[in-house]
């Protein structure tokens, strides 16, 4: 889990300390291959949570799923249409599933947590 969300932060720290002059062409390209990241970086923690995390996966999902996002935006461009809205849909909708089983593992662990310390309050200590 570490090694995702490391690599999420040094690529966010290096875009804030070196400017980055994006051509506009590019730039539907840009934000696409950045949601394609962030959905993989959220799948690999998410993974990792449910002790069902690879590397290799990982990484041919990091690299697949934006290549296939760059390929549906160049082929709806050269057909007229505005296809990025389809992946942008797309990887939101994975985004938020993650994030929601990211978010729920941690909340299942806090209610765990709380409801052992309310036993362990109501529970008379036999030493005491």
């Amino acid at each position: 889990m570490l090694i995702p969300i490391l690599g999420l932060l040094i690529g966010c720290l290096t875009a804030f300390w070196i400017p980055w002059n994006i051509n506009p062409a590019y730039s539907v390209y840009v934000a696409i291959a950045i949601l394609a990241a962030l959905d993989s970086v959220l799948g690999g923690v998410s993974a990792n949570l449910n002790k069902r995390f690879s590397m290799i996966i990982f990484l041919s999902g990091f690299f697949g799923n934006a290549l296939l996002a760059a390929f549906i935006i160049f082929l709806g461009e050269k057909l007229g249409l505005d296809l990025y809205v389809a992946v942008v849909v797309v990887f939101g909708t994975r985004l938020f599933q993650n994030f929601a089983i990211i978010r729920l593992h941690y909340v299942d662990k806090l209610d765990k947590r709380s409801k052992q310390l309310s036993i362990d309050e109501i529970t008379p200590n036999p030493e005491a």
